[in-house]
């Protein structure tokens, strides 16, 4: 989760770090103001096997999207094993409340991929695919969320012009 932050210096980024595995575990980090806390959130998250919780992310990013502006919810998965429908109901809230869905997909699962096209679609977010060999586009791609979740849509269209590439796709979804 992504919101802009404001300072008495500058207008900065708030993250969230949300996550799950295992058997119906799923965390939520405080809210973060650097990327230092966000790297050293990340590195002590450890995978274990399980079914995927995109419902309980999405439910999380509602409820804090109702407590305050939620600029972006970035969401990295390979895999989708729960009701889309359900998914594709909880994207629409999150369009309502201003918050859209940026999705990165890892790998080719073509279900996984279809059902993430929908909630990024619905949220009035943007899709994205990657594979484990395009670390560096991903972190373009999460710098260009961030740019979007800082200062919004024309921000990211500056941000944009200037990097070309993948980043103009993610504008031109986003714009929608």
């Amino acid at each position: 989760l992504a919101r802009g932050g404001m300072s008495t210096v500058y207008r900065g980024l708030d993250v969230r770090l949300v996550f799950y595995r295992g058997f119906a575990e799923c965390k939520a980090s405080r809210w973060m103001h650097s990327a230092a806390e966000l790297h050293k959130a990340m590195r002590a998250v450890v995978c274990v096997g399980g079914e995927t919780q995109i419902e309980r992310v999405l439910e999380h990013a509602i409820a804090e999207s109702k407590k305050q502006r939620v600029h972006a919810l970035v969401f990295v998965g390979d895999a989708v094993e729960e009701n889309v429908d359900r998914l594709c109901r909880l994207a629409g809230e999150l369009a309502l409340l201003g918050t859209p869905l940026v999705v990165f997909h890892e790998g080719g699962d073509p279900h996984a991929g279809a059902a993430f096209r929908q909630v990024a679609t619905l949220s009035r977010g943007a899709y994205l695919s990657f594979d484990l060999a395009s670390a560096d586009r991903l972190k373009a791609l999460l710098a260009a969320v961030a740019v979007y979740a800082a200062g919004g849509y024309r921000a990211l269209a500056d941000y944009s012009a200037k990097q070309g590439g993948d980043v103009k796709l993610l504008t031109a979804q986003l714009k929608g």
